[in-house]
C-alpha cells in the first residue's frame, strides 16, 4: 500500500455544552481562528467548518452550537443545527470539562453520544484548571459513561495533549484523499468572517443580558484592492430598544470602542486596512421569530 492510499480524510463534528471550550479546541487542532471565543453560554450559533490538511490526512473539523436548554427559536434553531452535524459526523468528538464529578450537562450530552454509531472520542477539557486526582477521576467517569469511546485529556486554551487527540481522530478516519483544497482552512467567506468578529467584540463588551439577542449582518463588503482596503458596512441587530441605547453608549463610546476593537482584527485576520462603519438596529424579540431568525442568516 502507498502512501497515497494511506492517506485519511473525513468530517469531524464537535460537540458538546455550552462554554466547554469547542470553539477554543477548533481553533487550535486548525491552527487559524475560524470561530469566534467568548467567555458568554451560545457564542457559536451556527455551523462552522475547519479544515487542517497534514500530509497523512485532512481532517474536516464541523463546530457546532453548544447543547443546552431551549428558552426561545433561536435556542431551538442552534439546538437542531447541532444534532444534525453531530449525527452526520464520520468521527464525533465530544468536548467535556474536567471536573470530579462532571456536570449534569456534561452528563446529559454523554448520553447523546451513546446514541451514535460513529467513532466517537471525549476530549476532556480545562485540564489546566484541576488537579491531577479530580481530573483522573474524570477521565474514569467518561470510561463509565461511554465505555466504547476514546478518551484523552487536553487544554484547548493551552494546547496540552491536543496533537494527541489529532492523532487519535485520524486513526479513526477512513482512508481517501483530500476532500478541500489543501491552502484553506475554513469555508467561511470574508463576509461572515467580518460579521462574526463584529459580533465576538459585541460579546466581549457588553452585559450579559445584550449579547444573546444580538446579531450582525454585513450589508456592504467592498475591496479597493489597489490601495489594499476593504470598506465594510456592519449592522447590529438587538433585540430591544434599551439594548441599543447599551451598545452605543454614552457620546457614542461603547460602539466605537467596538468598533476600533473589530477593526483591529479583521486587518490582522484579512491582511488589508479595514474602514468599518456600524449601525444598530432594533428588530424586537427576534429571538422568537423563526422567519427574523432565517432573514439574519442564522
Amino acid at each position: 500500500m502507498d502512501i497515497a492510499e494511506r492517506h485519511r480524510a473525513g468530517f469531524v463534528a464537535l460537540g458538546g455544552r455550552t462554554n466547554v471550550g469547542k470553539s477554543t479546541l477548533l481553533n487550535r487542532m486548525v491552527g487559524h481562528k475560524v470561530a469566534i471565543v467568548t467567555p458568554r453560554p451560545q457564542t457559536t450559533r451556527r455551523r462552522i467548518l475547519g479544515i487542517r490538511s497534514d500530509p497523512d490526512a485532512q481532517l474536516i473539523f464541523v463546530d457546532t452550537p453548544g447543547l443546552h436548554r431551549p428558552r426561545s427559536a433561536l435556542d431551538q434553531h442552534m439546538i437542531e443545527i447541532a444534532r444534525r452535524c453531530l449525527s452526520e459526523g464520520e468521527v464525533v468528538v465530544g468536548v467535556v470539562e474536567a471536573s470530579a464529578p462532571l456536570s449534569e450537562g456534561d452528563r446529559a450530552f454523554l448520553a447523546e453520544l451513546r446514541e451514535l454509531k460513529a467513532p466517537r472520542v471525549v476530549a476532556v477539557n480545562k485540564i489546566d484548571r484541576v488537579s491531577r486526582a479530580d481530573l483522573f477521576a474524570a477521565v474514569e467517569q467518561c470510561g463509565r459513561e461511554l465505555p466504547e469511546a476514546e478518551i484523552v485529556p487536553v487544554s484547548a486554551l493551552k494546547g496540552g495533549n491536543v496533537d494527541e487527540l489529532v492523532a487519535v481522530i485520524k486513526r479513526m478516519l477512513p482512508e481517501g484523499p483530500a476532500l478541500m483544497p489543501e491552502d484553506e482552512y475554513t469555508d467561511q467567506t470574508e463576509r461572515m468572517i467580518a460579521a462574526e468578529v463584529v459580533r465576538e467584540k459585541v460579546f466581549l463588551a457588553m452585559r450579559e443580558e445584550v449579547p444573546f439577542s444580538t446579531a450582525v449582518m454585513v450589508e456592504n463588503f467592498v475591496e479597493e484592492p489597489d490601495r489594499r482596503l476593504l470598506r465594510i458596512d456592519a449592522v447590529i441587530v438587538v433585540a430591544r430598544e434599551g439594548h441599543k441605547g447599551m451598545l452605543i453608549g454614552a457620546g457614542g463610546r461603547q460602539l466605537k470602542q467596538i468598533g476600533t476593537a473589530a477593526r483591529l482584527e479583521l486587518e490582522k485576520m484579512l491582511g488589508a486596512h479595514v474602514f468599518l462603519q456600524l449601525l444598530v438596529k432594533v428588530e424586537k424579540d427576534w429571538t422568537r421569530s423563526p422567519r427574523k431568525i432565517a432573514e439574519l442568516g442564522l
